[in-house]
């Protein structure tokens, strides 16, 4: 009998995700650790590995019912030769062949890609860019993430690099960014710097959640900031869309639960600056497949690398 499983890992700057998939993308079992207690990079693998032996173990699976791992990672990847190049976010990590660890622990099929590009390869397959041709999808979370999709396939570059849309810089001068850049996106609107200008203008750390649920109840402190983060990701993108003149753009991630305050800035400043013939057909949408997008990516890969 043919494998019939996927194991998917989405590993974020916050928790690590693990999931058991069906070949219809259903999640049939989940596991969730927060990466925060992990601070070795020794001790990351280990707590990747026990997730997937939980899964494993949970199910009853034998290696022949397991088609492949596959990572969905916070930073650029060898997607080759199925090693990590460093993660922004996470220290001590740069050039780790966790792919080899892993295919050695457990002798089944590894793949590795970046979590954001796997976002959109899951929500163009599956979610909201389906059955369109040209799409970028962001992810608004810790980090800032992007995939591009062209002509209906996912684009990578020449080192499996490209779609960093979160350091992309927005100013000539700016906050530094972890990425080692200066006036990126992402040091602008990423999880941390929202939290960080909400402690200032509300005197207390407020969760996200929180600024979204006032926003919606009109609360205008708390619109003035989805609107302010709305303008700098609608500034990034009017250049995303003069240059690669995408069909939608997808945009999921935490961040994104702020809803209509947000898109509805993001797409007033796009269809403001952008140029005529780029924007006029354009669509700007919430991803649809939450925060399993990954996870989902993450097994669609498993299943086109290994279906040839």
């Amino acid at each position: 009998m043919a494998p019939h499983y996927c194991i998917a890992i989405d590993l974020g700057g916050t928790n690590l995700k693990t999931a058991l998939l069906d070949p219809r993308y259903k999640i049939l079992d989940r596991h969730l650790l927060f990466t925060g207690s992990f601070s070795r990079k020794a001790d990351l693998i280990r707590a990747i590995t026990r997730c997937v032996e939980t899964v494993i173990s949970r199910n009853k699976l034998r290696k022949k019912d397991i088609v492949g791992l596959g990572l969905g990672l916070p930073g650029p990847i060898d997607v080759e030769k199925k090693s990590v190049h460093f993660f922004p976010n996470i220290p001590g990590w740069k050039n780790v062949a966790l792919g080899r660890i892993l295919e050695q622990k457990f002798m089944v099929p590894v793949f590795l890609d970046n979590d954001a590009k796997l976002m959109a390869l899951a929500e163009h397959r599956l979610g909201a860019a389906r059955g369109f041709q040209h799409a970028v999808c962001i992810t608004l979370g810790t980090g800032v993430g992007g995939g591009i999709i062209i002509g209906g396939r996912l684009y990578r570059g020449r080192d499996n690099a490209s779609s960093e849309i979160g350091h992309i810089p927005i100013n000539e001068t700016g906050p530094l960014c972890n990425c080692g850049g200066r006036a990126c996106l992402e040091a602008y609107i990423g999880n941390r710097r929202i939290m960080q200008e909400a402690r200032r203008i509300f005197g207390r750390d407020i969760p996200l959640e929180e600024i979204s649920r006032r926003a919606r109840r009109g609360d205008r402190k708390a619109r003035a900031l989805w609107r302010a983060v709305g303008t700098r990701l609608g500034i990034m993108l009017v250049g995303v869309v003069n240059m690669l003149n995408p069909q939608v753009i997808v945009i999921g991630g935490g961040v994104a639960g702020a809803g209509a305050v947000l898109f509805e800035r993001v797409r007033e400043v796009v269809s403001a600056q952008a140029m005529a013939v780029q924007s006029r057909k354009l669509k700007i949408v919430r991803a649809k497949l939450g925060n399993d997008a990954g996870l989902i990516g993450a097994a669609v890969m498993v299943r086109e690398r290994t279906q040839g």
